[in-house]
This record gives C-alpha cells, structure tokens and sequence, in this order.
C-alpha cells in the first residue's frame, strides 16, 4: 500500500475514535424508554473527560422546538437588555386565568422560571422586541437561531428549533459563563435553574413541553465534577410531564451521578 492509501486509512481510523468518544451510545438506557412507553433520546456530558454519551443517536442530532428550555436564554436577554431590573422585579398579572393556578399571580423571574410560566415570559420577549431577540439568539449560537413567527410565541409555535446535541452545547457555555451576557447574569440565572439540592449534588435543570415533544435540560454538579444532559421525548400530552424526569433521575442514578 503506497503512502497516500496509509493516510487515507490513518485519517478514517481518527475519525472513527473520535466519534466512539464522542457518540458512545448507551444502549442499556433503553430500558428507562421502554418501561415509560415512549421514544426519546439522552445525551449526557461529563465535563471532567468531555465523553459524550448517547441514547438514540440519530434523535440526538434532530431538532426540535425548544419549548420552555428557551426560557433560560430568555431570562438571560431580558436581564442583559434590562427590560427588567432582576430576577426579583415584579410583572404584575393581568387577571387573565390561563388555566394554571401556579400562574394566576404576579410574578418575580425567580418565580415564574420554576413554574415554566408562560405569560411573563412572552411580556418579558415583547419588551425586548424582535430586532434584539434575534440579535442575541444569532450571538448566543441557539440551535437554527431562526424567529420567524410572533415574537411571543416562535419558541413555541414558530421554527426556532434546537437538538439536544446543540443543548448541550448551549449549556455548557452558560456553565462556563462564555454566552455573551454579563457573567453576573449568567450566574443568576444558573442560580434560579436549581430545581434539586442534597448534600452530594444540586441539580439545574429546566423542562418544556410544545408540538408533542417534551424536553428536560440542565446539569448536576457534585463535589468533583460536572454533568451535562438532555432528553427529548415524544409527549403526546402534558400528563405524561413526569416522564421526563422519572427518565433523567434513572440514567442519572444509572451512572452513579445522583443516589
């Protein structure tokens, strides 16, 4: 074999590795899909190796619409074009019943993030304007970066979309504080993320649900490391928001990250 056809060769074995490193698909968190009766994908990242492990790899590359895990770029737009003053500020309600009690009040960021409500995120996006929403989702890099519909309502309805690979790399740069906000916003918004604490690890995460596919994004950190995941499921209806988090803490506790 001449010179060239060894590099050829040397060249496709690299990439082989590198993408057994990098899609190292766990086969066995099929189970945790097949108990809930439902199609998903899983990627989690280890930030101490950079491994990357996945469920349904193809899916992990697919986009979709991000639902209310747009309300973290959201909440770090609004703070950074000051359209409120912070996470405390108050929007009042505007009597309007939308079917949730959780937001039938007025409500502070640091409030309306745990209960994904809906309302004070689309007034907080109709302050900031579509000039300036596009321009920070473009400089944030968030999946298609496309807004297309009412600004109200293109992360929901419209063709923003985001696959959980590009999650995942959104999160990692707000864990590292390298989105292009104010670091001191980016540490308040990871802050109000907390949705689980123990003395072994605090979980930051955020779920959504919009056109059938239901997500929940976010990380662990522990004592020595830091975890990345996201899943995306096929969620035919809001009764089924459980699943999404019955999955996460099984692979989670699957992979001794979490007990």
């Amino acid at each position: 074999m001449n010179a060239k056809g060894i590099k050829i060769i040397s060249v496709i074995v690299l990439i082989g590795l590198f993408s057994c490193k990098q899609n190292n698909v766990s086969e066995r968190w099929g189970q945790f899909f097949k108990e809930n009766n439902v199609n998903g994908t899983f990627v989690l990242k280890d930030l101490k190796t950079n491994k990357i492990s996945i469920y349904n790899n193809d899916r992990g590359n697919e986009e979709f619409v991000p639902a209310s895990t747009f309300k973290i770029l959201n909440s770090m737009i609004a703070l950074q074009e000051s359209v409120i003053a912070s996470v405390n500020d108050t929007i009042k309600w505007d009597s309007v019943d939308r079917g949730s009690k959780s937001w039938n009040k007025d409500h502070t960021m640091r409030s309306a993030l745990p209960v994904s409500c809906v309302w004070f995120y689309q007034e907080l996006a109709r302050k900031i304007g579509i000039k300036q929403m596009q321009k920070w989702i473009i400089e944030s890099d968030y999946g298609n970066k496309k807004i297309e519909n009412e600004i109200d309502k293109f992360w929901l309805e419209g063709n923003l979309a985001i696959s959980a690979n590009q999650q995942i790399y959104f999160l990692e740069k707000l864990i590292k504080e390298k989105l292009p906000f104010d670091s001191s916003i980016q540490k308040v918004v990871k802050e109000i993320m907390i949705t689980d604490s123990t003395e072994s690890y605090i979980i930051h995460s955020k779920t959504g649900w919009s056109q059938k596919i239901g997500w929940n994004v976010g990380y662990v950190e522990t004592k020595d490391n830091v975890w990345i995941f996201v899943l995306n499921i096929d969620m035919e209806d809001i009764k089924m928001a459980g699943i999404r988090k019955t999955i996460t803490y099984d692979i989670l506790k699957e992979q001794k990250i979490i007990e």
